[in-house]
């Protein structure tokens, strides 16, 4: 028995090849854009428009749609994350600083499509030429400060640096990228060597603090302590002073009311003082004076106590 060829059918066929070709047409007529995301369509290589998220109708076969991711992505400088693990990137993230010696300092760059036409268009890999830039502008910024400040008190004003010179470069680039973020993930000496070192210096800068605080609070205790003293000596001194004025004023008075008395009375005057100078000089002594007739005893004594004397002595 010979089995008859199957023969097709050409209306068939036909109608199979038009119906894909509308298939085809329809499903090519409408795109969807998502939330997250930017469409360029395109038409003999031109831009016809950017379509944000919804449902779009496009010629099929003329126009072509280009889709741009518009969230925020993030990129290592200095180390990349593989696994979940920061892996570094060797002498990346080696940097010189303006005291010439080295530090390896990483950054985390976190940025996003700011114009996806320019993104799409105007470079070939607008993520790598970031990259060389954001590399570019950090180098151009620590060099301007010591290895000290890069590693300790420096890193917010780099940082902040860093993220104005880089959104600038991209601005002035128009590779359609914008900087979200910049932070300094790590700061230290590229080798152990110098990390010991560094440990060392930081060790005698607390030492240092701490002499400095143990001396303020030597000062603010002795201080006031020095202050109430030296008030104490002001104060005496004042009083003494006073009171030498005062006593040089009473002496001043005395003399010139003794002036006085002189004027009326000199001679007698001179022999009162003269009297009296010696009693004051020779308390106990018992000056006789006489002209070769008449004698006259100094101090004259008291007649009770010459009488008292006497009957004491009868008795």
């Amino acid at each position: 028995m010979v089995k008859k060829k199957r023969k097709f059918d050409p209306k068939l066929i036909l109608v199979g090849i038009v119906a894909i070709f509308i298939l085809l047409t329809v499903t090519g007529s409408f795109y969807s854009v998502k939330e997250q995301e930017q469409a360029i369509l395109t038409m003999f290589g031109k831009v016809v428009r950017v379509d944000t998220a919804g449902l779009y109708f496009k010629v099929p076969f003329i126009q072509s749609v280009h889709h741009v991711d518009m969230t925020t992505h993030g990129v290592g400088i200095g180390y990349t994350i593989q696994d979940g693990q920061n892996i570094t990137v060797e002498d990346e993230g080696i940097m010189i600083t303006s005291d010439f010696n080295f530090v390896d300092i990483d950054f985390y760059l976190e940025y996003k499509v700011s114009d996806p036409v320019a993104a799409y268009y105007n470079c070939e890999n607008p993520e790598v030429v970031m990259k060389n830039m954001a590399l570019s502008c950090i180098r151009n910024t620590v060099v301007n400060y010591p290895v000290d400040d890069v590693i300790t008190t420096a890193k917010g004003q780099i940082q902040a640096e860093v993220k104005e010179k880089l959104q600038g470069e991209l601005t002035n680039k128009d590779i359609g990228l914008m900087v979200v973020n910049l932070s300094v993930q790590d700061a230290e000496p590229p080798t152990e060597e110098i990390v010991q070192a560094f440990k060392s210096v930081e060790t005698a800068k607390q030492g240092k603090e701490t002499a400095i605080n143990n001396a303020k609070k030597y000062q603010s205790e002795e201080l006031p302590k020095a202050e109430a003293t030296a008030d104490k000596i002001v104060q005496d001194a004042v009083a003494k002073k006073e009171s030498r004025i005062a006593e040089a004023e009473g002496q001043v008075a005395r003399f010139n009311e003794m002036y006085e008395q002189y004027k009326l009375q000199p001679y007698i005057t001179k022999k009162r003082l003269f009297y009296e100078a010696m009693e004051d000089i020779l308390p106990e002594l018992k000056v006789i004076i006489t002209d070769g007739k008449t004698q006259e005893m100094l101090p004259l004594e008291s007649f009770n106590s010459v009488e008292g004397g006497a009957k004491d002595g009868d008795n």
